[in-house]
């Protein structure tokens, strides 16, 4: 007759668990009873959304603001803004 071994898991006491991180909870899943409530997806909505606007430059200004290389578009937002006096204000 063979002689079985024990299996080598002994007893841990959940008192003995490690403590949560900042980190871990931050990847944890989140259930209300035995339905999972997720992070909706995408990135999060923010409190004030810029607007896609349609706008008639001349040739030359876009050429000029094109040239200034990636980020562009938010440099004329900026320019517009400081031309309006919004600069100290929250966008």
């Amino acid at each position: 007759m063979q002689v079985r071994k024990k299996l080598g898991s002994e007893w841990v006491d959940p008192d003995d668990a490690p403590l949560l991180t900042e980190a871990m909870l931050v990847q944890a899943e989140i259930f209300e009873g035995d339905r999972f409530v997720g992070r909706g997806r995408g990135r999060p909505k923010l409190a004030a959304p810029k607007e896609p606007v349609q706008l008639r430059l001349d040739a030359d200004v876009l050429a000029r603001l094109r040239a200034s290389g990636p980020g562009w578009q938010t440099r004329v937002n900026e320019i517009l803004r400081t031309a309006l006096g919004l600069n100290g204000l929250a966008e």
